[in-house]
């Protein structure tokens, strides 16, 4: 008895053996047929160090002609560089789209969106499954091994592959779409800082000029208190404004330079590398924009962010179709192949259908993301309205701000030369001249501030509207300016 035990025990482990060397086989060829089909293969990428980046070649301007003239963009237009003649605002917010370094990784999301486009339309593969069983006890006399072999492939995947793929479609779009506007931004920054950093320059030589002046007024009265013609209380005040002059100019020379590192990090330069700008840059003493309905037609068309969204709200509309396609069983099937212990084979065909859940989950999230999509779509377009009218009003006011200045600024101008005619005369003093200059001074430095305000809110209206430039009223007709 002990010895049918063993002899039984010794042939269930022979059996199992066998299975294991079968199982092996199986694995081995199934390895070896995913090996072949072509697979991926890892490649490491370490992150850059700080001396790597610090160490990068200057951009090359030849190349950056070339892509500045063959730029193709929803709203920037092809540019003619030439560092010789000065850069123009139209020219650096070109060059900050082409070199900003956050631009660079925004635009690493296309290929993110591409591989979901492909991943949408990639059907799942076959499944391939395979069993072996021997007999170990009973009447295993005449038996053989069973095994069975299935193939199958989930066939629900045909049903949420139209919608999937129109979602990855649309928001491979939206990608698009949301890289373009992020460039326009970009753009848009870089001349903003180019008209403050032209305003600043003009004012810092306008306060160099007064600075001379009230230093040499400053030594006109120490020689009259050393004559005895003024009181050291003069002296005082007149060393005062100087100083205060002094720290006027060292202020303004201190934004001068904030703005001019914005701009090289907008541009994606090192700080010392100093950007020539053309002296053809002008700020404007006035601006007529078109009216509000004019410049809010096609607004959905234009602003490339609410195209963006628009893509986006496309795209979660295709996702919500497919989780209510997903309330279908993932339904697989395929040919089967099999023998049983005794030795008879069979061939069948096999279904799997798992209880479904009808994915009301998935439904309720969907859902809700496309509710939350909406309502931002018609948040930022109601803000994009409100920022047009609003911007439209600054402009209106500080047109009327510039005419006021320069009234202001001709008075003064003519009431300066009357107090300098009556200074020589000597009906006057020079603390009553110097008063007179320094408000026609402090005139000019305001109107040149109002005329840097006015450039930057007409490059806002141009980002808020998405025109590359605005078309300004001249009487009945409108000029390109």
């Amino acid at each position: 008895m002990a010895t049918r035990v063993m002899t039984e025990r010794a042939g269930a482990i022979g059996t199992l053996l066998k299975i294991q060397r079968v199982c092996w086989r199986v694995c081995l060829c199934l390895l070896v047929a995913w090996g072949i089909s072509g697979c991926a293969a890892y490649e490491p990428k370490p992150l850059p160090e700080a001396s790597e980046l610090a160490s990068e070649p200057a951009p090359d301007i030849t190349v950056m002609q070339v892509l500045a003239a063959e730029i193709r963009h929803p709203i920037l237009r092809p540019v003619r560089l030439d560092p010789n003649e000065g850069l123009s605002p139209e020219a650096i917010g070109l060059l900050a789209v082409l070199l900003n370094p956050s631009l660079r990784a925004a635009r690493d999301e296309r290929a993110v969106a591409d591989a979901q486009l492909l991943q949408a339309g990639l059907l799942p593969n076959p499944e391939l499954s395979y069993d072996v069983e021997a007999p170990t006890g009973g009447a295993t006399e005449g038996t053989v091994n069973a095994f069975g072999l299935g193939l199958s492939w989930n066939v629900a995947s045909l049903i949420t592959r139209p919608a999937n793929r129109q979602g990855a479609q649309a928001r491979q779009s939206a990608v698009e779409a949301d890289i373009a506007w992020r460039e326009w931004q970009t753009a848009q920054a870089a001349k903003t800082a180019v008209f403050a950093l032209v305003g600043l320059r003009a004012r810092i030589v306008l306060q160099e000029q007064a600075q001379q002046y009230v230093a040499r007024h400053a030594e006109t009265v120490r020689e009259a208190v050393a004559h005895g013609t003024l009181m050291a209380k003069d002296l005082a005040a007149a060393e005062a404004a100087s100083k205060q002059a002094d720290a006027a100019t060292v202020d303004l020379k201190r934004q001068a330079e904030q703005r001019r590192l914005e701009l090289n990090r907008l541009l994606g330069m090192p700080p010392h590398l100093v950007v020539r700008l053309s002296d053809k840059i002008v700020l404007p003493l006035s601006f007529k924009p078109p009216a509000a309905a004019a410049l809010l037609s096609d607004l959905e068309q234009r602003r490339l962010d609410l195209v963006a969204l628009r893509h986006g709200y496309d795209s979660q509309e295709a996702a919500v179709r497919a989780a209510i396609l997903e309330q279908f069983p993932r339904l697989s099937l395929g040919p089967t192949v099999g023998r049983d212990v005794e030795d008879i084979s069979t061939v069948g065909f096999g279904v799997s259908l798992p209880l479904s859940n009808r994915s009301r989950g998935d439904i309720a999230v969907e859902q809700a993301t496309r509710r939350k999509l909406y309502d931002e779509y018609a948040n930022r377009l109601f803000e994009t309205w409100s920022d047009v009218a609003m911007l439209l009003s600054q402009i209106e006011s500080l047109n009327q701000k510039i005419t006021a200045a320069q009234q202001t600024q001709a008075a003064l101008v003519t009431l300066e030369e009357s107090y300098r005619a009556v200074l020589s005369a000597g009906h006057i003093d020079i603390l009553t001249y110097y008063g007179v200059w320094n408000d026609m001074t402090n005139s000019r430095m305001g109107l040149l501030t109002l005329r840097e305000q006015l450039a930057q809110t007409i490059v806002a209206l141009e980002l808020a509207t998405g025109l590359y430039r605005i078309p300004e009223q001249t009487g009945d007709k409108e000029t390109q300016p």
